[in-house]
């Protein structure tokens, strides 16, 4: 097998949604980045994948995970309501779930990337803008 097809090249990743990031990556305190935005929202896959998980947990409230390949997870947290079912397939800009504040202060997406399932900084994969 082909080990450069667990790399998602940065190319193929996009803010999961439009808002600003309220709070960088600072783990173990927050193990993703905080981005702001209005209830309702739409929150996309960053990547393409699957869907790993659909649920509600403790401290992330209403939440998707997406399994992109062996390497890469990301997770999408606080949403209002969740536009997808687990194993279901999603592309890149697709739209998983609605921005909420299940489980948070405010209304925002709680969005991190485990690679092999340590977080990493979800600012080095994506595009800058």
């Amino acid at each position: 097998p082909d080990a450069s097809a667990n790399l998602i090249p940065s190319t193929q990743w996009q803010w999961p949604t439009a808002g600003k990031v309220i709070d960088g990556f600072d783990a173990p305190r927050n193990k993703g980045i905080d981005i702001g935005g209005n209830e309702g929202e739409p929150v996309q896959a960053a990547a393409d994948g699957e869907v790993l998980y659909v649920g509600s947990t403790r401290g992330y409230g209403n939440l998707v995970i997406v399994k992109h390949n062996n390497t890469y997870l990301s997770v999408y947290a606080h949403n209002q309501t969740l536009a997808v079912k687990e194993d279901q397939a999603v592309k890149r800009g697709q739209k998983i779930a609605e921005m909420g504040a299940t489980d948070a202060e405010r209304v925002q997406l709680h969005f991190e990337v485990r690679r092999q399932g340590k977080p990493i900084d979800p600012a080095k994969l994506l595009p800058p803008r």
